[in-house]
């Protein structure tokens, strides 16, 4: 063989090893989509996840984290994930129930969750795990639960109790259990994206919804609604979920390292949700453009009397089982 033909071989081999190595330390990316502001719960736990993850993996891995819908849309961002365009998101549980895992619409219902206490145990537990499970035939792994809060419902009217309801007509978003729980209170339920809710309130267009003090203050529904009621009847939440078959494909080493990035970001979204809705509540009591309404012990018990036909209503389409177990966890695991 020629000896400039040997130093070429010579040399494309150097290359191909050189490339080689280069292709072995590049990071692994992980596209992390949400639909949110930096600013809020979601945004701020996604942003400690990339920074947790790339410490703990030493530089192996990248988070690129792309909030206010950046790659995708809210309803297209779910099939993407699928179809691995990106690597991880943080939909909210509603989601789900589209999607065809309806056993996910449980924490629609109202009044199924007293507390916080009750929440953790589920989702912390073989229950939370469980429906977690539920995604794998949809080619999605669950990471993790992340909380938004409580929801408040608000009007231009007090809402004390269940006739004050009668006839309006409020914004939800898509989900079969909420639209059931304000036909339940005699109310109209009108499904709106969420970023029309503030100038459907000004133009009359609805006249109340629900949602978290953190996400009416954010988009100042204080400013055009009289009347905020702390009812604390139902949960918005977030499933953190990745691409079951890029997850799968993860070195275990890699994995190990993720999932303990993923469980203290969750610990720090989850406390940035308590805080922000604590301050969003305070802010909007100080603005003094709505006036809060307490509700007395038998109000409350007249709106869980009215709303306690949903959850049988609902049994069919969620779960008899899922429900019953569901309110066994919420209770510390017994009835």
């Amino acid at each position: 063989m020629p000896t400039l033909t040997r130093r070429a071989l010579a040399a494309g081999t150097a290359l191909l090893l050189l490339s080689g190595a280069a292709l072995a330390q590049a990071p692994i990316v992980i596209k992390f989509s949400h639909v949110v502001a930096p600013d809020t719960p979601k945004g701020r736990g996604a942003d400690k996840f990339k920074e947790l993850a790339e410490k703990y993996t030493g530089g192996k891995v990248k988070v690129e984290v792309y909030p206010n819908s950046q790659l995708f849309k809210d309803k297209e961002e779910v099939e993407a994930l699928q179809l691995g365009a990106v690597q991880m998101l943080a939909p909210s549980l509603a989601k789900f129930g589209p999607l065809g895992a309806k056993e996910f619409e449980v924490f629609d219902l109202p009044y199924i969750l007293p507390d916080k206490a009750a929440l953790r145990r589920v989702t912390d537990g073989a229950l939370g795990k469980r429906l977690f499970d539920k995604l794998q035939t949809k080619g999605i792994t669950g990471l993790a639960y992340w909380d938004n809060g409580f929801k408040v419902m608000s009007a231009n009217k007090p809402l004390r109790m269940p006739a004050d309801f009668r006839g309006l007509k409020m914004r939800i978003q898509s989900s079969k259990v909420l639209e059931a729980q304000f036909r339940a209170l005699g109310a109209i339920p009108q499904v709106m994206a969420f970023s029309e809710v503030y100038q459907g309130m000004q133009t009359g267009v609805v006249d109340g919804s629900e949602n978290t003090p953190s996400n009416m203050f954010t988009q100042k529904h204080h400013e055009v609604q009289k009347y905020v009621t702390l009812s604390d009847h139902g949960y918005i939440g977030y499933a953190v979920i990745t691409n079951k078959k890029f997850w799968d494909g993860l070195p275990a080493e890699i994995r190990t390292e993720l999932d303990k990035a993923m469980k203290e970001a969750t610990v720090y979204a989850n406390e940035v949700a308590d805080k922000d809705n604590a301050e969003a509540l305070d802010e909007m009591k100080k603005s003094g453009k709505t006036t809060f309404v307490t509700l007395t012990a038998d109000e409350k018990a007249a709106w869980k009397a009215a709303l306690e036909p949903v959850t049988a209503d609902m049994a069919k389409r969620v779960g008899k089982d899922v429900i019953e177990e569901f309110q066994k966890e919420a209770k510390g695991g017994t009835q």
